[in-house]
């Protein structure tokens, strides 16, 4: 994963302004550098942010995650492509459960996700990622 660095400010340069604090409404978990959590107060579901690097994906021109969560439809969650040849989208799951999913890859090829909560077997002889959310 690309760090990012900040660039300096020059003397010319008015400091930014600090956005005024929402009320905590969300919890957030960082679970690794491909999965982001965030379980919501209001509601008992948990925001999932998948991110799949350039380097996990390279030269694919779509990715979509099927799974669990969306019946393992493959048209339902088409990632974003970013600038960067990065892959990313959120969706909110129901929490209080673990599921299986898998990254498709341009309609041919499966891919698990490298930082998945674990990996379980499937009945085509590989191994599905699992989310516990």
């Amino acid at each position: 994963m690309k760090k990012t660095t900040t660039p300096k400010k020059t003397a010319k340069e008015s400091p930014a302004k600090e956005a005024p604090r929402k009320p905590a409404t969300e919890k957030e978990v960082v679970v690794a550098e491909g999965l982001k959590k965030t379980y919501l107060k209001s509601r008992s579901v948990c925001k999932v942010i998948f991110f799949l690097p350039a380097e996990a994906v390279p030269g694919a021109k779509k990715v979509a995650i099927a799974g669990d969560f969306n019946q393992w439809d493959t048209k339902a969650a088409p990632m974003k492509k970013q600038k960067d040849g990065s892959f990313q989208l959120a969706l909110e799951i129901p929490s209080d459960h673990e599921y299986r999913f898998k990254y498709l890859i341009d309609d041919k090829i499966w891919e698990n996700d490298w930082c998945a909560d674990k990996y379980v077997k499937n009945e085509f002889g590989g191994e599905d990622s699992v989310i516990q959310v």
